[in-house]
């Protein structure tokens, strides 16, 4: 090779470990320090929680939006991983969980390049009133960076934390996000919701767990309709069937609506019908709120969880609802 090939070939190479190179800003190098292995409890914020988020999910542990902070989607994440690993179920990630956690050695953060179709839009907050609801062609995103948000299972505010000074609207803009491609889901035979818990879980026949997802569901209102019952339908893109007799909030007198599909309709992208009529597991259009308040009697996921969950049931299988 002369010196003309080898200063291209050296060029070439530069502009392609600068375009793929690792992330450098301060949060994104903590997050991928993987000998920081000190205890994760209750409370915490930072790095470390934000690693254990990504790893978790990529796990099947969903600890929900991916937000630096431990809540209490999180703790419900850990347990369950803790009880499958037979380690003590405390809720703190410690040396034992960590060594489990990094047997993915997988990257935690990788680059995206936003496309067009990703700031497209149209992006607006979504009507309050239901009739004008149902006057809408799709029940989209409000901001690009919420759609990027649940692309990458992460809150819009972490998503900005990572890229300081990237504007998340503009096309061709790369940018660092969580690493959170799941393996390939396999076929659940029975999915079990706990009310105790607010999780939904996937089995396999041998009884081994193929996901845990934290959920919200019913409440005084509308409790959750405890007994066995069996997977009906999976549907993506729902249209959503709003009728006040089914909300104990609503006036009666109000008109029945026909809600378009899209992320922010009230079933989310996927909807999951159950044998016990009027009820079944599906999306959220507010996946920061997941566990903290109450459903109309239903179980819902993030969207993500939720498309996860779809694809590993299907019509006939158990779904037992209990205490």
């Amino acid at each position: 090779m002369d010196a003309t090939a080898k200063l291209a070939f050296a060029s070439t190479l530069a502009l392609a470990l600068t375009v793929h190179a690792a992330p450098i800003n301060s949060t994104a190098q903590a997050i991928e320090n993987r000998a920081d292995t000190a205890d994760v409890a209750p409370g915490a914020e930072g790095a470390r929680v934000i690693r254990a988020q990504i790893l978790l999910d990529r796990a099947r542990f969903s600890p929900g939006q991916i937000d630096g902070r431990y809540g209490g989607d999180l703790s419900v994440a850990v347990k369950g991983y803790e009880e499958a690993h037979h380690l003590v179920a405390d809720g703190v990630i410690g040396a034992q969980m960590w060594r489990e956690l990094n047997a993915d050695r997988r990257p935690l953060l990788t680059t995206y390049t936003i496309t067009a179709a990703d700031v497209k839009g149209p992006f607006a907050p979504l009507p309050e009133d239901v009739h004008e609801q149902a006057q809408l062609k799709w029940m989209g995103y409000a901001s690009a960076q919420e759609a990027l948000g649940e692309k990458f299972h992460a809150s819009p505010q972490l998503l900005a934390q990572l890229n300081p000074g990237k504007d998340l609207t503009q096309a061709g803009q790369t940018i660092v996000v969580p690493s959170v491609v799941r393996g390939v889901a396999r076929r659940a035979s029975r999915v079990v919701v706990s009310a105790g818990r607010r999780t939904v879980t996937a089995f396999d026949a041998a009884n081994h767990i193929l996901g845990q997802y934290p959920a919200t569901m019913g409440g005084e209102h509308d409790p959750l309709p405890l007994g066995s019952w069996t997977i009906t339908s999976v549907q993506r893109d729902p249209w959503f069937y709003w009728d006040p007799t089914h909300f104990w909030n609503a006036d009666p007198t109000e008109a029945k609506e026909k809600l378009p599909p899209g992320p922010r309709n009230p079933a989310g992208v996927v909807w999951m019908g159950l044998s016990k009529p009027h009820y079944g597991i599906h999306g959220t259009p507010d996946p920061g709120r997941i566990r903290h308040g109450e459903s109309y009697g239903c179980i819902r996921l993030t969207n993500w969880d939720a498309s996860d969950l779809a694809r590993m049931v299907v019509r006939g299988i158990p779904a037992v609802l209990e205490e």
